[in-house]
């Protein structure tokens, strides 16, 4: 388990996807999410973007 994640409580629409994002884009391999923050596709969404971009 990585020593470092981002949470994302309480972070929606424009700002998750960036927050997570930038943080998969700088190292981050921890994403703290539940389905109780109601962020599921925005924290998805970046994920999957983070997949399709080249290294």
């Amino acid at each position: 388990m990585p020593a470092l994640g981002l949470g994302t409580w309480q972070v929606t629409g424009d700002g998750c996807r960036k927050a997570v994002s930038d943080a998969l884009e700088i190292g981050y391999r921890h994403i703290d999410t539940a389905q109780a923050y109601e962020n599921e596709d925005e924290v998805g969404e970046a994920i999957r973007r983070g997949f399709e971009a080249p290294p």
